[in-house]
C-alpha cells in the first residue's frame, strides 16, 4: 500500500508538471487552448438530419398518438371541473385522512382553500387532470421496465443508463425532439412528464422486488404457487412499501414538470400562469402560482408516503363490510351531501368573488421597496462575490487582479509570495494530513491562478480522468475520458467549462451552508422544525419561480444564476446531513462520551466520520440538483451548455440541443460516479459496509 501511494504521488506530480508546461506552451500551440475546429465532428448535423428524415417518415403515426392522449386529458378535466369546489375539496380531505390522519385532512383542507381564496382553483384541476393521467401512465411503464430488469440481467445493462440519461439530461433537450414529433399542445407536456417521471418508478421496482426475502419465495413455492401467482401474491405484496415509496417520487417528479409541460402545452394551468407572471417579471403573481405547485406537491407527497407507510404496517381485517369500506362510503355519502347542496347555495358551488384575495401587489411593493432603499449594500455583494470568488475562478487571478478590480497590479512580488504559499500550505497538509490534501492544493493554486478557462483542455482531461481512476477504478478512468472526449470533439468543451464553473461555485456553497444548517439542525429541535417546511418549499417551488427574486435584486448575470442554484440545490445537503448525524449509532455516541470526549470532539471526531457516507450521497444529490437549476438558469444570461440546450429548443435545432443535453448528462453521470465511489470507500474503510 505505501508504494501504490508513492506511485500516484508521483504520477500526480507528473501531471502537474505536464499542466504547467502545457500552459506555457498553449501560446504557440494553439490547438491546446481550443480544439481545432477542422477536427469537429460534425455530429449535430447527422443527428437534425436523421430527426427530419423520423418526422418526414413517420409523423403521422405520432401525430395520431397525440390526437388519442388528448381525450383522456380532456376527460379528467371535465370530470374535475363539473364538479363543485366543495365536493371535491371534501373527497381531497377524505382522501388525507385515510392515509395520514387528521394533520394531513386540515393540511389538505387551508391548502385548498389557498387555492380557492387566491382565484386560482379552475388552474389548479386543469394541473391536477394532467397530473392525474402522466403519473399513472409514468407507473405502469416504469413497473413494466422495473420487473423487466429485476427478471433479466442483460435488460438491466441497458434499462440503468437510459434512466441515467433521462433524469440527467436537462429537460429542454428532450422537449425539442417531442415537440418535433407530436407538435405544441398538452399532450407534449404529458409525455415529457411521463419521460421524467418513470425512472424513480423503475428502480424502486428493481430495489424492492431484490428485497424480497428468500423465506418468503420459499413459503410461496412450498404452497405451490405458479410462477403468476408467486410474482402476483408473494413479490409484489412483499415489495408493495417500496413501489409505493416509486409511485410517491413518480408523482412528485411529474409536478415538477408542470412550469416545463406549459411552455409547450399553452393550458390555462398553473403552470402557464406562473410563466406568464415571470415573463412579465412580477414577482408577487408568480411566487403566490408557484406556491400553488408547492402545495399540491407537498399534498401528495404526504399521501403518498402515508400509504406507503401504512403498507406495511399489520392491521386486523375487519369483518363487517361497512367497516372495512368506511372511507369509501363515507366519501360517498359526503360527496352526494355536498353535491346535493351546492345546487341549494350558490356559495357551495362557486367561491364567492369576494372572498378572493390577491396579495401580489403587497409582494411585489416589498420587493421594489429593498431594491430601491438597499441598492448599494445590493451592489456591493454583487460587486465582491464576481471580482473576489467567480471571475477568478472562471479567468483566474492572473486575468482579474487589477487596480479596478482588486485596487493593484500583479507584480512579480505578489507572484512569488502566491507560489510561496501555496506550496507552504501544500507541505504543510502533506504532513500533517494526507499526500492527497497536498495534491489538492497544488491543484488548486494553478486553478485558482489561470482559471478554469486558460487551462488547456488535454490537461483537464488528464485530470480529471485520473482523478476518477483513483476513487473508481480503471473502469470509472476510462469511461470519465471517453466522456469528457465526447464533449472535446464535438466542439462544446469551452461551453461546458463555462457551465462547470457556475455550477462548480455553486455547489460548493450549497454543500458547505447546507451541511454547517443540517449540523445546526441535527442538534436542535427548533431549527430542525423551522428548516423542513422550508426545504419543502423550496424543493417542490417550481424552478422559473425561484428565479424571480434574485433577477429583481441582481438583474440578468452569472451571479444571479449562482444565487438561485444555491437557493435550489442546498436542500439536499441539509437533509443528508442532519439524517446522517440523527441516525450515528446511539452506542457509539455513549462510548465516545464516557470516554471524556466534549462536544466538538464528540462532533468532529465520531459524528462526522461516520456520517460521512450519507453526506457524500448528500453532495452527490446536490450536484445533480445544481445541475437541474443550471438548465433554468440559461433564461438569466449564462453562457455554458444550458444556454445551448436552450438556442437549439428555441431555434429548433434539434442536434445542437440534444448534443449539448447529451454533453451535461455526462458530467452529471461522471460526477455521480465519483461522488458514488468516495462514498462507497469511506463506508469501506469505516466498516459500515462489506468488501
Amino acid at each position: 500500500m505505501p508504494v501504490q501511494k508513492e506511485q500516484n504521488t508521483l504520477i500526480w506530480l507528473g501531471i502537474i508538471a505536464i499542466t504547467l508546461l502545457f500552459i506555457y506552451l498553449q501560446d504557440q500551440w494553439k490547438w491546446m487552448a481550443q480544439y481545432p475546429k477542422d477536427m469537429v465532428i460534425p455530429l449535430a448535423d447527422w443527428l437534425s438530419f436523421g430527426m427530419d428524415w423520423v418526422i418526414q417518415t413517420t409523423g403521422w403515426f405520432f401525430i395520431g398518438i397525440s390526437w388519442i392522449l388528448e381525450w383522456p386529458i380532456k376527460g379528467v378535466r371535465w370530470c374535475l371541473q363539473i364538479l363543485p369546489w366543495s365536493v371535491s375539496v371534501f373527497l381531497f380531505v377524505v382522501v388525507a385522512y385515510a392515509s395520514s390522519g387528521l394533520r394531513l385532512a386540515i393540511f389538505t383542507a387551508l391548502a385548498c382553500c389557498y387555492m380557492l381564496m387566491i382565484g386560482y382553483w379552475v388552474e389548479s384541476l386543469n394541473t391536477l387532470s394532467l397530473v392525474a393521467i402522466s403519473v399513472p401512465l409514468a407507473i405502469l411503464c416504469g413497473f413494466g421496465f422495473g420487473v423487466w430488469g429485476y427478471f433479466s440481467k442483460r435488460a438491466e445493462r441497458v434499462i440503468m443508463p437510459m434512466l441515467d440519461i433521462f433524469q440527467t439530461v436537462p429537460t429542454f433537450a428532450y422537449l425539442l425532439p417531442i415537440l418535433m414529433l407530436f407538435g405544441f399542445g398538452t399532450v407534449v407536456g404529458l409525455i415529457a412528464s411521463v419521460l421524467y417521471s418513470f425512472p424513480p418508478m423503475v428502480r424502486n421496482t428493481i430495489v424492492g422486488l431484490r428485497a424480497v426475502s428468500s423465506e418468503v419465495i420459499e413459503s410461496g413455492l412450498m404452497a405451490g404457487a405458479t410462477p403468476s401467482q408467486l410474482f402476483w401474491q408473494v413479490r409484489v405484496p412483499s415489495a408493495w412499501r417500496q413501489l409505493l415509496l416509486g409511485v410517491n417520487q413518480a408523482t412528485m417528479a411529474s409536478l415538477s414538470m408542470v412550469i416545463i409541460a406549459s411552455i409547450i402545452g399553452g393550458t390555462a394551468d398553473i403552470g402557464w400562469e406562473v410563466l406568464t407572471a415571470i415573463r412579465k417579471a412580477q414577482f408577487g403573481e408568480s411566487l403566490l402560482a408557484g406556491l400553488v405547485i408547492a402545495l399540491m406537491a407537498m399534498v401528495i407527497d404526504r399521501i403518498t408516503a402515508g400509504l406507503a407507510n401504512r403498507s406495511d404496517a399489520y392491521v386486523l381485517k375487519e369483518t363487517n363490510f361497512v367497516a372495512r369500506r368506511r372511507y369509501w362510503i363515507i366519501a360517498f355519502l359526503g360527496a352526494v351531501a355536498f353535491f346535493g347542496l351546492a345546487h341549494g347555495i350558490d356559495g357551495l358551488n362557486t367561491w364567492p368573488s369576494y372572498f378572493e384575495w390577491n396579495p401580489a401587489g403587497i409582494l411585489n411593493d416589498a420587493l421594489t421597496y429593498v431594491v430601491v432603499n438597499y441598492r448599494s449594500e445590493i451592489e456591493s455583494i454583487k460587486t465582491f462575490a464576481f471580482f473576489f470568488v467567480m471571475l477568478p475562478t472562471k479567468i483566474g487571478l492572473k486575468g482579474t487582479v487589477s487596480p479596478f478590480t482588486w485596487g493593484f497590479s500583479l507584480t512579480m512580488v505578489h507572484k512569488i509570495a502566491y507560489v510561496v504559499l501555496m506550496l507552504g500550505l501544500a507541505f504543510y497538509l502533506s504532513r500533517r494530513w494526507s499526500v492527497n490534501a497536498g495534491i489538492f492544493v497544488l491543484l488548486f493554486a494553478i486553478f485558482y491562478y489561470f482559471g478554469l478557462t486558460g487551462l488547456p483542455w488535454p490537461t483537464l482531461l488528464l485530470i480529471y480522468s485520473y482523478g476518477a481512476y483513483q476513487v473508481g477504478g480503471v473502469r470509472l478512468g476510462f469511461g470519465t475520458l471517453l466522456g469528457l472526449g465526447f464533449i472535446v470533439i464535438t466542439g462544446i468543451w469551452s461551453e461546458a467549462i463555462l457551465s462547470v464553473y457556475v455550477c462548480g461555485i455553486a455547489v460548493l456553497i450549497s454543500f458547505a451552508l447546507g451541511s454547517a444548517i443540517g449540523i445546526w439542525a441535527a442538534h436542535n429541535e427548533t431549527v430542525s422544525a423551522v428548516v423542513r417546511p422550508i426545504n419543502d418549499t423550496l424543493q417542490t417551488m417550481p424552478l422559473f419561480v425561484i428565479l424571480i427574486p434574485f433577477v429583481m435584486l441582481f438583474k440578468i448575470g452569472d451571479f444571479t444564476a449562482l444565487l438561485a442554484i444555491i437557493a435550489y440545490a442546498i436542500v439536499p445537503a441539509i437533509r443528508y446531513s442532519e439524517h446522517g448525524l440523527r441516525n450515528v449509532p446511539a452506542t457509539v455516541v455513549e462510548a465516545a462520551q464516557m470516554m471524556g470526549s466534549t462536544r466538538s470532539q464528540l462532533l468532529w471526531q465520531v459524528k462526522i466520520p461516520l456520517s460521512l457516507p450519507i453526506m457524500m450521497l448528500g453532495l452527490n444529490q446536490t450536484i445533480m440538483y445544481g445541475i437541474a437549476m443550471l438548465v433554468i438558469a440559461a433564461l438569466v444570461g449564462t453562457n455554458g451548455l444550458e444556454q445551448v440546450v436552450y438556442i437549439g429548443l428555441s431555434d429548433g435545432n434539434f442536434g445542437v440541443g440534444i448534443i449539448a443535453g447529451v454533453s451535461m448528462a455526462i458530467i452529471a453521470i461522471i460526477i455521480d460516479r465519483v461522488t458514488r465511489a468516495i462514498s462507497a470507500k469511506r463506508s469501506l474503510e469505516l466498516g459500515l459496509a462489506a468488501p
